[in-house]
Order: structure tokens, then sequence, then C-alpha cells
């Protein structure tokens, strides 16, 4: 197989590159060039976002899969899709569950509403969920039944460049009383970014088109087996002192910046971490258990020397320590 990664040397980008690798594909990776790509690539270089002369590297060759894992101007999938929809077989789009309208209620199909206003033509000041969307369309547009529309929500594992899992490894690693935010059997649903990036190559193989919801059926665990895990791997003596939702949020915490993955329940909750997917687990997507993605991310932060990369046009996240001392005062959860 002959794949074509747009980006690749990212999170999920670098996690398609490496499995198809792993598989013995031909892989190209067309990229800006802020990131070394991996070893055994063909690489192309050029920048999307500069219309018709950034693709330019793009103007010869012939795939059979195309990845694109774009989040920003839909226009930029446009350009792309339209310049290899008669060079490459299948395309794959790594989209989002954002592009369901909200509030989304909890066991939400493929076939549930959709946002309003996207469109395939949209620039980069669109907001995300209509630029998942438009991107989406811009992929429909261009190879109609062999585009494939990966709509993931939580992604987590090595490489991760948002630093959710990578501030709860650091936070767990200092040690002490730690605030973990309740209830402790709380439902999480989510991917790692490698099974995200296997079940997309399987897919596309196998001829896989419209959309699904790539993630971990909820329950998959818990935000108690999740920041157990945390303790577990880093070795370190924390002492997880769960406390309620009413709590935190008095006191001013950000549910998913502050503390992240964490969502109390209501709307938001729902639309994250209760989404049916059964069609995607019916098409082979498996999830690797929770101790294993964070061990492994853990193994990647230390090989790295504890820092993770943070991707430019996201804010940092994490509780700061004068809130988190503040709320060790309080009395913990029963």
């Amino acid at each position: 197989m002959k794949l074509l990664m747009l980006g690749g040397t990212e999170f999920v980008g670098r996690a398609v590159t490496d499995a198809a690798l792993g598989r013995g594909w031909e892989v190209t990776v067309f990229h800006r060039g802020r990131h070394a790509a991996p070893a055994g690539v063909r690489t192309l270089t050029g920048d999307r976002t500069t219309g018709g002369a950034g693709l330019a590297a793009l103007a010869d060759g012939t795939w059979d899969l195309v990845v694109d894992t774009w989040s920003g101007a839909p226009s930029a999938v446009r350009d792309a899709a339209r310049l290899l929809s008669g060079r490459a077989g299948h395309f794959s789009y790594v989209s989002s569950r954002s592009v369901y309208a909200y509030p989304t209620p909890a066991g939400l199909a493929e076939d549930g509403p959709l946002v309003a206003g996207a469109s395939p033509d949209a620039g980069a000041d669109t907001p995300y969920a209509e630029a998942k969307r438009g991107g989406e369309l811009a992929a429909l547009d261009a190879f109609g039944d062999r585009a494939l529309l990966a709509r993931a929500g939580l992604i987590l594992g090595p490489g991760e460049n948002i630093g959710r899992l990578p501030w709860w490894l650091g936070r767990t690693a200092r040690g002490g009383p730690v605030i973990a935010p309740g209830p402790a059997d709380a439902a999480l649903q989510y991917i790692d970014a490698r099974d995200l990036a296997d079940w997309l190559l399987d897919a596309a193989s196998n001829g896989l088109a419209g959309a699904y919801n790539t993630v971990s059926h909820p329950g998959h665990t818990t935000m108690g087996e999740f920041l157990e895990a945390c303790v577990q791997v880093t070795g370190s003596r924390a002492q997880l002192r769960w406390t309620e939702p009413e709590v935190l949020l008095a006191a001013g915490v950000e549910p998913w910046t502050d503390l992240p993955v964490w969502l109390p329940a209501g709307e938001l909750y729902d639309t994250l971490h209760m989404g049916d997917v059964a069609k995607a687990h019916a098409a082979g997507l498996r999830c690797r258990p929770v101790g294993d993605t964070v061990a492994d991310t853990w193994a990647w932060l230390r090989e790295r020397g504890g820092t993770a990369p943070q991707r430019p046009d996201r804010p940092s996240v994490g509780l700061d320590a004068q809130t988190e001392a503040k709320l060790l005062g309080a009395p913990e959860s029963p």
C-alpha cells in the first residue's frame, strides 16, 4: 500500500505514519518542515495554508490512501483533496465528534444532527466544530464514497501535544496530595492515538467510507482507574484527594482545562463521554487498556526529559498550584 500522510510528524499523524511503516507500506509525508519526519518515509515539503503554491510538491504522484488530520481552515482540506482526487484511491479525514449539533445527547450515533453553517470554503478563523465539519464536506466533495470520516473525541497516548495526560502524569509524579475530580466511578470515553491509527489503516484497506464515531465504548475506563494508573506508573507517593464536582466548580475550577479529561455530569459530559460507537467497533475498532496508554505515555515523556510538546494553537492545561493548595485545605469527599 502507498500512503500519503498530510502532516505525519506529530501526535495522530505521526501515529498513522508509524503504523503504516510498521506494516511495510510505502509512506510519503507532506508537511511544513517544522518537525522531523520519521526515518523511512519520502518527504515532501509545502505549506497548505498558502493555497495552490503551497501544494506544488503534490503535483505529481499516485497513492492508494491519503490520511488528513487538518484542524484549521476547511479550504486547506478542500484544495488538497481536489488536487489528489484523481490520483488517490481513498481519503481518510480525521474529524471530530464536535461536528454534532450541541448539546449532543448521550447515545448519539453518526446520523445525529450536525452543526449548521459549515462550508468547505471557510477560512482560518472558522470555529473548531464548523472547521471540522467543513473539512468533512471538502473530503466528501472531492472523494465521495471513497471518503472516510473518523469522528474522534478525546485522544490520548504517546506523542500527545495537547497536554492532558502529560499534565496528569507530571502532577502525580510530583507526589503529595493531588486534587482528584469526582466521582471516581465516572465513565470515560477516549481513544489511544495508536488504536485510531491502526483502525484508520484497516478501514481504508477494506474500503470503508462514511462517518464513524472512533472512540472507546463509554466506560472503557473510569476517572478513578485513569488517575490510579497515573500514580502507579510514575511510582510516586501521590495521594488522590477525591473532591466533589460542586466544590470544584464553586472554586472556579474549569472542567476539561484546569483538570484535563474531567467533566461533571451534564450536557458536555454526555457529548464527550457517552457517544454511540457501535458502528466503528463492529468495523474492527479495538482499544487497548488504559494502563497501557498511561504507561507508554509516561515512558515517552521520560525519554523526552519529562516535557511534552505543546501545540501553539492550543492553550496550556492544568490546575495552578495556588488553586490546588486552597482546595486541598477543604474537607475531603467521603
